[in-house]
């Protein structure tokens, strides 16, 4: 019966997805109770506090809890839109765990074939042979479309990557997200919503790795030989660059940019151990306004949003301690999530080395990853 539902779900996600041109800025209709039935109606949601920063020009943006998954106030959670590179987030989601870190791939000119033009690129050449890990680096930090193309060859090639993202979306309910490629540059039908990006990066984050890579500020990347450069993360809320002040606390997640689908983010900051996340689409603020729209509502959250009642909740995936189903509540899911955390090293949602641990090393600039041990297995400027 699960997998019949899932199929007919994905179904009405593709004749959505067909029906819409790629700037669409409509809720999927199959996907509007996902969370709560406020969502429904759109709007925005709040309940039990006031004071929401004025001046917000996103048409879509989401606060929530991470910990207890509790949405503390959104405004169109569920309208879809072109996510540019947070869909990377989902990509990380599906791949990271395929491949040890240390495990080597010597790039060939077939890896990095199909590249969208103008795409953002870290630097991965031919013939060069890099880690794991640095492949990740470059997909985070500079939100390399060359890295996600070698990893996608690795995983089997890219429509291979696809199909196994659109699963993996399915699998966390995210029933507004329709794949089409990787790295999330633009292609017609390819779309998410603040609420489907959120549920990402909450899942990323209980991986230390992916915890990890996000969070790191500067790397070296290999240039061939002994030569290395380094690369700067391009979130400049996490790097406090090019005009922006970097948040206190914040702990990732992913930003993008195309020109189509202008500029989009996923934060999560902790404060006092509590960790909230955010996502702006969209904003009319320009390009450091998506930044600026994330501080306010994260400042927020962690001020009057105290007060705030849950309007609806990051729903867990399917199976996940019996109560995937949209019609769990936050208390139901809650409670799921607890019981799996005292049964596993590591719940769905569980953040990686608790709320404010420490998985990262930083030393001249470059990052230490803890040795976890996997095993093998221009104006157009898009990220």
């Amino acid at each position: 019966m699960r997998d019949s539902t899932r199929l007919s779900r994905r179904a009405a996600l593709g004749l959505a997805a067909a029906a819409v041109p790629l700037a669409a800025a409509v809720p999927a209709a199959a996907a509007t109770t996902i969370g709560g039935e406020r969502f429904a109606h759109g709007g925005v949601q709040v309940s039990g506090a006031s004071g929401l920063p004025k001046g917000l020009t996103a048409p879509s943006w989401l606060v929530a809890d991470h910990d207890s998954g509790e949405m503390l106030a959104s405004y169109n959670a569920h309208r879809r839109l072109a996510p540019a590179s947070t869909l990377k987030m989902l990509f990380a989601d599906t791949v990271l765990d395929r491949f040890g870190r240390t495990e080597k791939h010597t790039v060939t000119a077939a890896d990095l074939a199909g590249i969208p033009s103008g795409s953002s690129l870290v630097g991965v050449r031919a013939g060069i042979t890099y880690t794991v890990e640095e492949l990740w680096l470059g997909v985070f930090l500079r939100s390399g479309n060359d890295a996600v193309h070698v990893l996608s060859h690795m995983n089997g090639g890219v429509d291979e990557t696809v199909a196994q993202m659109q699963a993996k979306a399915e699998e966390l309910q995210a029933l507004d997200t329709t794949v089409v490629s990787p790295d999330g540059f633009d292609h017609e039908g390819q779309l998410s919503s603040a609420y489907d990006l959120t549920l990402f990066a909450r899942h990323g984050l209980a991986d230390a790795d992916f915890r990890a890579y996000c969070a790191t500020r500067t790397a070296d990347f290999p240039a061939g030989g002994k030569k290395t450069f380094q690369i700067q993360n391009t979130d400049r809320l996490l790097t406090g660059v090019d005009g922006v002040a970097a948040y206190d606390g914040l702990i990732g997640v992913k930003n993008g940019y195309t020109s189509n689908a202008g500029n989009t983010f996923t934060g999560a900051a902790t404060r006092d151990g509590r960790t909230l996340l955010v996502t702006v689409l969209h904003p009319k603020s320009g390009g450091g306004g998506v930044y600026e729209e994330t501080a306010a509502l994260l400042d927020w959250g962690f001020g009057e949003g105290t007060k705030a009642n849950s309007v609806g909740t990051l729903v867990e995936p399917l199976g996940a301690g019996g109560t995937g189903g949209a019609s769990a509540t936050p208390a139901q899911q809650g409670a799921a999530g607890a019981s799996a955390a005292s049964t596993a090293n590591k719940s769905s949602w569980g953040m990686a080395g608790g709320a404010g641990g420490a998985v990262v090393l930083l030393a001249g600039g470059t990052l230490a990853l803890r040795n976890r041990g996997r095993g093998s297995g221009g104006g157009n400027h898009r990220r």
